[in-house]
């Protein structure tokens, strides 16, 4: 008895390996952000924030883009999904740009940059006085730089690469 396996079955998934590596890049790299965020205790700023939107977007993106792929839906669909996550990164990347260039004051930045209160208390008694006391950090104020760049800087190109990852893939699925 022969024993044939159709097309289908032979064929590795499609886009499969862009979607899992685009999609557990974008999850280390917010993790990692909420690892120096809560860990760390580097308190983002509002365009710190702002920077993780594409990426709250991005991954739940992706593992669509990984289920498509697996349970072998059209092709088309993994291709449309990979470049959705691709031009999010690079409106990531576009934010980062941004507030690198508002840290370095190539620009103005928005004037009402700051988030909410950092390190307030647990203490209900303290709370008030906590919130009237503790400032947000500025936007143009680098909490730390690694190699020259700050969080955003690093940023732009972690979003740069996930978005030539995604579009890649999308390109040869």
């Amino acid at each position: 008895m022969e024993l044939s396996l159709s097309h289908s079955q032979t064929q590795p998934a499609r886009g499969l390996a862009a979607s899992l590596i685009a999609t557990l890049g974008m999850a280390a790299t917010v993790g990692g952000a909420l690892a120096f965020e809560h860990i760390g205790g580097y308190i983002p700023c509002a365009l710190c924030l702002m920077q993780r939107t594409p990426y709250y977007w991005g991954i739940p993106i992706g593992i669509l883009a990984i289920v498509t792929s697996i349970v072998k839906l059209p092709v088309w669909l993994t291709r449309s999904l990979l470049t959705i996550v691709g031009i999010l990164m690079l409106v990531g990347a576009g934010l980062g740009v941004y507030h690198a260039g508002v840290e370095w004051h190539f620009w103005e930045g928005p004037a009402t940059c700051a988030t909410s209160a950092s390190g307030v208390s647990t203490d209900v008694g303290d709370l008030l006085g906590d919130l009237d006391s503790k400032h947000a950090p500025s936007c143009t104020d680098a909490a730390l730089r690694v190699l020259g760049l700050s969080f955003a800087g690093w940023n732009v190109i972690a979003s740069l690469i996930l978005a030539a990852i995604a579009l890649r893939g999308a390109a040869r699925a």
